[in-house]
């Protein structure tokens, strides 16, 4: 079973989301994820809020990481979707992502998206389809 730091060597390849979004991860268990990003002035729309491209990147992120970390496969998304509930005024938003039901072959995964502060951000759902892609 990969250590945390393990978990997050390998997905720092997923350069989008680690280096151009910041996002980081917390906690990983099979099925289960935490990640966060701090809120920069590049995350921010012309409203001066965070873009909802910044949040779904960090909820997709989230979703890789729980579906992903411990399996032989590669699991990708076949489809998000996700509502914007209010706009995170905090400085740093996370997102925990869930496993509701694993098949063979799909998934189904919730992820939720609060802010520092306490607020409710986004809720996502996701549905996954397991490749026959190692990962390596």
């Amino acid at each position: 079973m990969p250590s945390l730091e393990q978990i997050r060597a390998t997905f720092a390849a997923d350069r989008f989301a680690t280096d151009a979004a910041g996002c980081e991860i917390r906690l990983a268990e099979p099925g289960h994820a935490i990640c966060a990003m701090k809120l920069q002035p590049h995350h921010r729309n012309a409203a001066g809020t965070p873009q909802g491209g910044a949040i779904f990147t960090l909820a997709d992120f989230a979703f890789a990481v729980a579906v992903n970390a411990f399996a032989e496969n590669v699991t990708v998304s076949l489809q998000h979707d996700i509502t914007f509930l209010s706009p995170a005024k905090g400085s740093e938003v996370l997102a925990e992502a869930t496993c509701v039901r694993a098949g063979r072959s799909t998934c189904f995964y919730t992820v939720t998206v609060t802010d520092d502060l306490g607020a409710t951000v986004a809720n996502m759902t996701v549905n996954g389809f397991r490749t026959q892609k190692k990962i390596s």
